[in-house]
């Protein structure tokens, strides 16, 4: 059965609000890289290179990869979600707005709380619950209404973010309701990045994606930002906290991520920072609150 998890503590917002903000910051720098290198090619090699860093802290820490525990097939399929999620994701971005793009992917949190609402007692949201994390979507959607507005995208690119948040949706509900939630989180991202890394390359073949085009000590370190410290030390942690805590609230604070994004653009890109996210941040953060808020 799976073990008993934490409603948010001030340890775990705060890592949260870390998590999302190496996350927004990782749209950009992903953005950024595709210059010099093909988007789904990176996402699979950015798979493959953070594998090598969890074995190598596997290895470090002693912590047991291989025993026998039941969780195989769970995580291989985990794992090949975790990959249709990303192959959605990139390839949607080369043919729409990112900023219409995150608003389709951050329906993911909202799909999550309504398929483990059913699955699992504990993660159950009552009325006011559900109205913070709707409250907290809108406010995401006033954060990229331009995106809407300048009407730039495609549709395809639309389906494809929300084929995207579907899939990440259904990772963390197979994470949560099955025999993987209650194995450590450096075998839970073991599985997901071992499988994904080669089916994204595979992916991206299929694809015809020309790969690696330009590399320039910006764009390397771009790369490299995104291999250290999103799918490796970021995703360590978010699977800790999958672990350890409630799943449906922690899904509503991953809001914060599209926010830090356009933060991102604006110290990063050069972007203005318009009224419209103020507004936003406002409602982001009225929506948490009532998710987390004890009855």
């Amino acid at each position: 059965m799976p073990a008993e998890r934490k409603t948010l503590d001030a340890a775990a917002v705060s890592v949260m609000v870390l998590l999302c903000l190496i996350w927004g910051v990782g749209h950009v720098a992903a953005k950024f890289t595709a210059q010099g290198i093909s988007l789904v090619f990176q996402s699979g090699i950015r798979s493959l290179v953070a594998t090598g860093l969890l074995l190598a802290w596997a290895h470090f820490r002693r912590i047991p990869l291989w025993e026998r525990d039941r969780t195989l097939w769970p995580g291989i399929c985990a794992g090949l979600l975790f990959a249709t999620e990303f192959i959605f994701i990139f390839a949607g971005l080369a043919m729409t707005d990112a900023a219409r793009m995150v608003v389709f992917v951050y329906l993911a949190p909202c799909m999550t709380a309504f398929g483990l609402h059913f699955l699992i007692p504990q993660e159950r949201l009552d009325a006011r619950q559900w109205a913070g994390i709707l409250l907290a979507f809108a406010g995401v959607a006033v954060a990229f209404g331009d995106g809407f507005a300048g009407g730039r995208g495609t549709l395809m690119g639309d389906f494809f973010g929300l084929m995207g948040a579907l899939f990440w949706a259904a990772t963390t509900v197979l994470i949560r309701a099955s025999r993987l939630a209650s194995v450590s989180a450096p075998k839970t991202l073991f599985y997901q990045l071992a499988v994904s890394g080669p089916v994204l390359l595979a992916a991206s073949w299929l694809m015809g994606e020309p790969g690696v085009t330009l590399l320039t000590p910006l764009i390397v370190a771009a790369f490299v930002y995104q291999c250290v410290a999103v799918a490796f030390a970021s995703f360590l942690t978010w699977f800790w906290l999958l672990r350890h805590y409630l799943a449906a609230r922690l899904g509503v604070l991953t809001f914060l991520t599209p926010l830090f994004g356009v933060l991102g653009g604006v110290v990063l890109l050069g972007e203005s920072l318009t009224m419209s996210f103020a507004a936003a941040a406002v409602l982001v953060g009225a929506g948490i609150y009532l998710v987390n808020l004890k009855a």
